[in-house]
């Protein structure tokens, strides 16, 4: 799906930019790189800046004009900060990514940025049926050309759904506490509270309904109870020994 998008960068003039921009783009599984008349390709300081999207960058097409990248492309959008006097329709990057890659997958379409001093000039943006603007600062509009595409590719990515979920603790695969689990678990906290002299008769009713509040904006699973359940045996034990 991604492979359809061409991120097009024309007359790019510093290398470093090309570099950072396929970092960018392998970070969000794109590699479809057009480069329209770069003023240094390839160069060492792109292939330092990629950061190990060497790969991108050895795909990347270099042509010499911007008809040539766009050739086989049936939409063309070209990325502006700056206003026109003639006004083209506007899309944010996630309207472009839920117009394009949501609901109407599968076209052809080229992603334009221009020169890092004056961006795409009005006959490049003759050639495009959509303007993307990226929401900002409107005293700071100016972006990077990388971070630009950085922005524009995450939304495209997550409208593909690729995204992946972390693989970082047990992600939810403990059950959750039944209701009769956490009664016990509540009649074992106030024992222990009393235990410990922490507890008061006459505060008690406010004391756990508070804490149950907190326990029940949690929601814990069946470990996490076992574990709070063994820091109040502890404590309990503890008190008994002193």
């Amino acid at each position: 799906m991604l492979s359809d998008i061409k991120i097009v960068l024309v007359e790019t003039t510093h290398p470093g930019n090309i570099g950072a921009v396929a970092r960018a783009m392998k970070n969000m599984q794109m590699s479809n790189l057009w480069l329209v008349a770069p003023k240094i390709f390839p160069s060492a300081d792109a292939t330092a800046r990629a950061s190990g999207a060497d790969d991108v960058l050895s795909k990347a097409v270099v042509c010499q004009s911007l008809q040539e990248a766009i050739a086989d492309c049936q939409v063309i959008i070209g990325a502006s900060a700056r206003c026109r006097t003639i006004s083209w329709p506007e899309l944010t990057p996630r309207e472009c990514a839920e117009k394009f890659v949501a609901r109407n997958p599968g076209q052809k379409i080229a992603i334009l940025f221009g020169r890092e001093n004056s961006g795409l000039k009005n006959h490049e943006l003759d050639l495009c049926q959509y303007l993307l603007r990226i929401p900002c600062n409107s005293e700071y509009s100016s972006l990077n050309i990388a971070a630009a595409v950085q922005i524009v590719c995450y939304e495209l990515f997550v409208a593909a759904g690729l995204q992946e979920d972390p693989a970082i603790g047990d992600k939810g695969e403990m059950p959750l506490a039944t209701a009769e689990q956490m009664e016990s678990f509540y009649a074992h906290l106030l024992q222990t509270l009393y235990d410990i002299n922490f507890m008061q008769a006459n505060k008690s009713k406010s004391i756990m309904r508070r804490l149950r509040r907190i326990y029940n904006r949690v929601q814990l699973d069946t470990k996490e109870l076992d574990i709070l359940r063994g820091i109040l045996r502890m404590s309990q034990g503890n008190k008994r020994t002193h």
